[in-house]
């Protein structure tokens, strides 16, 4: 039997792949890893594309599940972007629990707030009442998107820190081998 090691991008590609297929799985609406995997990106890839890899995941996944409106899927995804924003500004540098949550909770938001601006734009009388019964309307789906973060994110970031630990371990074992 092989030993086989992923290094840290292997295992954010694989995480890549499995938000992308785990949104195809029947769910609740807005109860997906998409929010978590956009803060996760935010938080850890260093590169300045670090917004595509959740849009990414949320394209291949619309492919399959079926396109929408133009304007709605467009405040989707820029609402996506600003989750994988708020992971940038609040656990690039640090991350604890408590900036965790703060992470999850911003990252949601932002998201509700942008993407029902296409579905109040498309759907919603354009007024200020229309706005406000728009977003009124979408609490429960906040909701589940903050209850879903907070499952996936915990996964997701719980994964990858042990993945970091297991893989400091193994090198001061290999280095004291040495």
């Amino acid at each position: 039997m092989t030993n086989m090691k992923f290094n840290t991008n292997t295992l954010i590609l694989l995480l890549l792949v499995a938000v992308a297929v785990a949104r195809l799985i029947p769910h609740p609406y807005n109860f997906t890893p998409i929010g978590a995997f956009a803060l996760f990106s935010g938080a850890y890839i260093t590169d300045k594309r670090f917004m595509l890899l959740p849009l990414v995941a949320l394209l291949i996944s619309d492919l399959f599940i079926g396109l929408y409106t133009l304007t709605v899927m467009a405040t989707v995804y820029l609402g996506f972007a600003t989750a994988a924003l708020a992971g940038r500004l609040i656990l690039a540098r640090r991350r604890t629990p408590a900036r965790f949550v703060g992470g999850v909770l911003a990252g949601a938001v932002l998201f509700y707030l942008i993407s029902n601006l296409g579905v109040w734009w498309v759907f919603w009388p354009r007024t200020v009442t229309g706005l406000i019964e728009c977003w009124n309307f979408g609490l429960p789906f906040l909701l589940r998107s903050v209850a879903g973060d907070f499952l996936y994110g915990a996964v997701i970031f719980g994964l990858v820190e042990w993945h970091r630990h297991y893989l400091a371990r193994d090198s001061r074992v290999e280095g004291s081998a040495a």
